[in-house]
């Protein structure tokens, strides 16, 4: 989609094309515009293992809030 719009197709007419809304697209441009195919995979990845280490943290300061409020009640 960034490609069309860098060859000259016009915003409003990709976006109904592709189904998004313009902020979106805006937003899409700011963030991939000057990367390239393996560069916009390789964040995707690194947002990805992001995502599941924050879970993993979430969930051992969980057990862990569990642990302490467990060895408070004895």
């Amino acid at each position: 989609m960034l490609r069309e719009a860098e060859a000259g197709a016009k915003t409003r007419e990709l976006c109904r094309k592709y189904g998004l809304s313009e902020p979106t697209f805006y937003n899409w441009k700011a963030k991939y515009a000057r990367m390239t195919v393996s560069d916009a995979r390789w964040l995707k990845e690194l947002e990805a293992d992001n995502s599941k280490l924050k879970k993993l943290l979430a969930e051992t300061e969980l057990d862990k809030s569990a642990l302490k409020d467990l060895l408070g009640r004895k």
